[in-house]
């Protein structure tokens, strides 16, 4: 019986100390959720500033062209050329920090996927285990009732043999006087 409730004990120590596994497994899941979508908010953060200082710096070149007057000479219009091809050099960065901010939210998506993934091969695993840890319990339970059932069914032949042996030596008991009498 003490065996049983140690059993017991030992068994709901382990189911517990799984749960405590799994709840710590989720916490982590949940911080690395946290943690890449912050990383992800940073980054677009980040990007979106640079993108609007772009944005502000091509506003304010256009306003400048466009307050020069159109009638300038050759040097003006060397220098307008200029101003066009930084404009152009401009917009290919700003195209290039979007493709680098795509390619970042792609990298981050894949990274968040293959945290997923990995949590959910671990539940999984640990499901697995914890089915396998149950089931070996179940089957130790049953050996040990079974185990049990036999050495009652043991025990109550033996006390019928005994029983049996204790009526033949009364049987015998009664008789001996009974020839001794005659």
């Amino acid at each position: 019986m003490a065996a049983e409730t140690e059993s017991a004990s030992v068994g709901l120590a382990e189911t517990r100390d799984l749960k405590r596994m799994i709840f710590a497994l989720r916490e982590e899941l949940e911080r690395a959720r946290e943690d890449t979508a912050k990383a992800v908010r940073q980054a677009l953060s980040g990007a979106n500033v640079e993108i609007a200082q772009l944005k502000a710096t091509i506003t304010a070149l256009r306003d400048e062209l466009q307050e020069w007057p159109l009638r300038r000479d050759e040097a003006a219009r060397l220098v307008q050329a200029g101003n066009l091809d930084e404009i152009k050099q401009l917009k290919a960065t700003v195209a290039a920090l979007r493709d680098a901010l795509e390619e970042a939210r792609l990298a981050q998506d894949a990274a968040v996927r293959q945290a997923i993934i990995a949590a959910q091969d671990e539940i999984a695993q640990l499901r697995a285990t914890v089915t396998t840890l149950r089931e070996t319990l179940e089957m130790a339970n049953f050996s040990k009732e079974d185990a049990i059932a036999q050495a009652r069914a043991q025990d109550h032949a033996e006390i019928r043999q005994l029983q049996a042996t204790l009526s033949a030596l009364r049987e015998q008991l009664q008789a001996a006087p009974a020839k001794k009498a005659r």
